[in-house]
């Protein structure tokens, strides 16, 4: 079992604990190069069939993601530390500093997603806004 295995398996292990009982991934997670930690999921009290469910996203210096959408979810993004790399769709290429946020459209192309530096950790908050019954909240591209 190779390293990228054994974290996407403690990734959607964690998932489980964290009381996030369905897959959130509809590809193969071993393929990517970060560390995926549930943050929560809770129910959204006044818009009946909606939840929010946040994700934390470990890089290692020079991380990244493969190329990904999140359905018909709405995502902010939030840098917890370091600097993230991000592009949706066809947009610019920007970089993020802790405390500075993006947002992606419900079927969005998350094109670029990756640390922006090759020698420190980066970590972002991702918060999906997503019908409570969607389970396949990241979708990596075929590669």
């Amino acid at each position: 079992m190779n390293i990228r295995t054994l974290i996407a398996t403690a990734a959607l292990a964690g998932l489980a604990v964290a009381g996030i009982s369905e897959t959130v991934f509809a590809a193969d997670a071993a393929a990517t190069q970060e560390t995926i930690t549930p943050a929560f999921t809770e129910a959204i009290a006044n818009v009946p069939g909606k939840t929010m469910t946040a994700l934390v996203v470990d890089y290692a210096p020079g991380g990244k993601s493969l190329p990904h959408r999140h359905g018909q979810a709405f995502v902010v993004g939030y840098v917890l530390s370091g600097a993230i790399r991000s592009r949706v769709n066809d947009g610019e290429v920007r970089v993020f500093h802790a405390g500075e946020h993006w947002t992606e459209k419900p079927g969005a192309h998350h094109t670029v997603s990756e640390n922006a530096s090759d020698t420190q950790p980066a970590k972002l908050l991702a918060i999906f806004v997503a019908d409570t019954k969607d389970k396949n909240l990241v979708t990596f591209d075929k590669q």
